[in-house]
């Protein structure tokens, strides 16, 4: 009996020896909010307010203060996130993940972003205000390193810490460029359908422009002074393993003075990017006698991509433009280091690259280069056949400047020093949204945008007959689509078509109209708006035109050939008001439905895995409407049938049938208990959470939500045959800036302020996020400093 009360006492000591050891290793690497810390190369102290949400509030005597205490506050929030975001341009995810990374690896290495960042940093002038700056936040950042406590990611990975450079800045900027890139999913694809099936298949998919859909419309009247296979599925597949922030769509509208209740510009946007844990955007609010600023920093860059203060608030949405291109090459028969150009053999680039890889030896791999971009042939496993392609992107062609607009944009007092930064931005393009306290609105579709020939279809990978001149010409930024104070009193932006650019029309991969046609049926027929109305528009899950697909495809039923069953269920979806309730049927029944019709009329042809790739395309979206409408499309022909053609009605009916076998698998007999709130959940994943041990503790969810694809509370969702819609992307942050009330501007987070898991701010507002509420982005110095959770001074040494 003694013996087993020692061994019970030996327990219980290990056992408490475990609990205080976490407990001290917890507290040991939170955040440190309060206190006080010597940064060197401070010239003065520099005082940080963190509010009950974490976001810090910088007050400094210069601007290089200022942003070296940012560099050091994010960092110790995101200094993981930091990590991942700076590997990804400069092919170092293997180290950190292994084997299964290496094909990520190689095809971004391939790509060029390190060493177009490598030459945009040989320019820089390193005396000038941007570089400056940013080197004062990297000072701050690399101080975290030096002195801070590790992150537990660090600990779980093995891999060391290493002080960030301005190239690695660079390197995040063009990660970021690549993910808002559509084109890498969508022309190859198109190019194998065209081949594949022939070019009838091309003609019922929404490639090119639709003159019946909703616009933005241009307005310059009031100008300002202006100083075969996807490429990428391999890629994607791989991203999506570490859960890393893809940006997908947004919305964006801003609303003049005439158009509100006070008299004053009222700004909204919500970025659509990939959910991830932690979320893409870091708050801080930063002020010293010549800059004040309440910004969202990406990880690893010191100048706001959005930012408002007391004169002019500005955002910004995806505009789809294409900057991304394929050529078929032409090997010499001879000398397969010889490519046709301009009528001759050239020789091509060969480049070597290592890729470092976590517990196996260092891999060398040399692909070849074009005039056009990098051989993906042997790059990405999906490129089969021996006909070399290359992929041109404007980001790594063109001289990149992004960052210094990034720096002047957020350096802006006005309307006119706003705008002369925008031409800088050349890749990725973006709508770039603006609003004041003088009452000036616009929008501004920024990027470098080349003059398309009316013969070239930039949907396909070029090849001889189908191939633009290698010398581009690109328009004069004044062409660009943009409208600034319009006659309507207000702009906005989906992601969806523009307005004709000086006659003509430019390609991209735009968005339906779906939440620019609601936006529109909101804002046009009101003029009293204030930032309740916005922030209960912001939430808006109404889609009119889920609606009337929903009735097209009832109106293609014969009710006289269906069961009681079928009968009851589409009673449900005609009751059905087009809102994505959490308690509503009528949303299940039809996306159940709409797959269904979506695997009938594609798969057969396609195959399972170009259907897969086809439905993670903007085409496939924007096909939706018309294919279902239309009767005649080539694609309802089911080619694995001896029927010539199957009738539309027959696919659809044969598509409600599945679905409601489908749905009644799932939830049982009772319509009452196809409910969206069973099938529409949001889990923001972590890295280290796809690992199921660990996946309750960095993983934040999962949550029932309201919302689905392509209404304004975009909360979308891969289509698949699981019928489970597990949220992949949605706004990133939902944030209203009324001018009338600048000081109560408000905003939220997904998740929360820090990636640190054991920072009490790690997923303080995801409740509220789901739930669709807001919290207040301070900017008053009185009411912070009275109502501050703690504060931190940062002392010269």
């Amino acid at each position: 009996m003694k013996i087993f009360k020692k061994v019970g006492y030996v327990l219980l000591t290990l056992i408490l020896l475990i609990v205080i050891s976490g407990y001290v290793f917890v507290q040991l690497h939170k955040p440190d909010y309060s206190g006080e810390k010597k940064l060197p190369k401070l010239h003065n102290e520099v005082q940080v307010y963190f509010d009950e949400y974490g976001v810090p509030h910088i007050y400094g005597e210069t601007e290089e203060d200022a942003f070296r205490a940012l560099g050091y506050v994010h960092a110790q929030d995101r200094l993981w996130q930091m990590e991942l975001l700076r590997r990804i341009g400069s092919g170092g995810l293997s180290q950190v993940f292994g084997k299964d990374l290496i094909g990520t690896d190689k095809f971004f290495l391939s790509l060029g972003i390190d060493e177009a960042s490598e030459k945009a940093v040989s320019k820089l002038d390193m005396n000038g205000d941007a570089a400056t700056i940013m080197q004062a936040y990297l000072d701050g950042l690399n101080q975290f390193i030096a002195e801070g406590p590790t992150p537990i990611e660090f600990y779980l990975t093995g891999i060391d810490q290493t002080e960030f450079t301005i190239t690695d800045v660079y390197n995040i900027m063009g990660y970021m460029a690549f993910s808002f890139a559509m084109g890498h999913k969508t022309d190859p694809l198109l190019s194998n359908i065209k081949d594949k099936l022939g070019p009838e298949y091309l003609k019922d998919l929404a490639i090119h422009s639709d003159t019946s859909t909703v616009w933005i419309k241009n307005y310059k009247n009031n100008p300002v002074d202006s100083v075969g296979n996807s490429v990428t599925a391999l890629v994607t597949e791989a991203l999506g393993k570490v859960n890393l922030p893809l940006f997908e769509g947004s919305n964006s509208w801003v609303l003049a003075p005439a158009r509100t209740k006070n008299g004053k510009v009222i700004f909204a946007n919500d970025p659509h990017i990939g959910f991830a844990q932690p979320s893409v955007w870091y708050e801080a609010h930063l002020e010293t006698p010549t800059y004040s600023k309440y910004g969202y920093h990406i990880a690893g860059i010191p100048f706001p991509v959005l930012g408002h203060n007391r004169d002019i608030a500005y955002g910004m949405t995806m505009f789809e433009n294409d900057d991304v291109d394929f050529y078929f090459e032409e090997n010499n028969p001879e000398n397969a280091d010889q490519y046709r150009l301009n009528g001759t053999w050239a020789e091509y680039e060969s480049v070597t690259k290592t890729i470092k890889v976590k517990d196996s030896s260092d891999i060398k791999f040399t692909f070849k280069k074009s005039v056009h971009g990098p051989i993906l042939n042997g790059i990405a496993d999906q490129i089969q056949g021996e006909r070399p392609i290359s992929m041109y992107w404007v980001y790594t062609q063109e001289e990149n400047t992004v960052v210094d607009a990034f720096y002047e944009i957020s350096h802006a007092t006005n309307l006119g020093e706003f705008t002369s930064a925008l031409p800088k931005i050349h890749a990725p393009g973006l709508n770039i949204m603006y609003g004041d306290a003088e009452g000036n609105i616009g929008w501004f579709a920024t990027a470098k945008l080349w003059q398309v020939p009316d013969n070239v279809n930039t949907k396909l990978v070029f090849d001889a007959s189908n191939k633009p001149s290698d010398t581009r010409e690109f328009l004069d930024f004044e062409k660009n689509p943009q409208a600034v104070n319009p006659p309507r009193n207000y702009v906005y932006s989906a992601n969806n078509q523009p307005d004709s650019i000086s006659g003509m029309l430019y390609p991209g991969y735009y968005l339906p109209e779906n939440r620019a046609k609601r936006i529109v049926q909101l804002l046009d027929p009101k003029s009293d708006w204030d930032s309740n109305d916005v922030s209960s528009m912001i939430l808006d899950v109404n889609s009119p035109v889920h609606l009337e697909i929903a009735q097209d495809l009832m109106g293609a039923i014969n009710i006289k050939e269906v069961s009681d069953k079928e009968t009851k269920v589409l009673d449900a979806l005609k009751a059905w008001d087009g809102i994505y309730s959490l308690d509503n049927e009528g949303g299940t029944i039809y996306t159940r439905w709409v797959y269904q019709v979506l695997e009938n009329i594609f798969e057969d042809e396609l195959g399972a895995e170009q259907f897969e790739q086809l439905l993670a395309t903007h085409v496939l979206k924007r096909t939706i409407a018309p294919i279902i409408k239309s009767d005649t499309s080539v694609w309802w022909d089911d080619v694995s049938t001896p029927e010539i053609l199957e009738q539309r009605s027959e696919i659809i009916k044969k598509s409600l049938v599945e679905a409601i076998g489908s749905l009644e698998s799932d939830f049982g007999p009772d319509i009452a208990q196809w409910t969206w709130n069973k099938v529409h959940t949001l889990e923001h994943g972590h890295p280290i959470g796809q690992v199921d041990a660990l996946r309750s503790f960095f993983n934040v969810g999962p949550f029932p939500i309201e919302g689905t694809r392509e209404v304004i509370n975009n909360l979308a969702f891969p289509y698949n045959s699981t019928g489970l819609y597990k949220v992949s992307s949605g706004p990133s942050t939902r944030r209203i800036v009324d001018f009338s009330d600048v000081e109560n501007s408000i905003s939220i987070l997904p998740t929360g302020q820090s990636g640190n898991p054991f920072s009490e701010h790690y997923k303080d507002q995801a409740e509220m996020y789901v739930n669709g509420e807001f919290r207040k982005m301070m900017m008053n110095e009185e009411e912070i400093r009275s109502t501050k959770k703690s504060v931190l001074i940062f002392s010269p040494n």
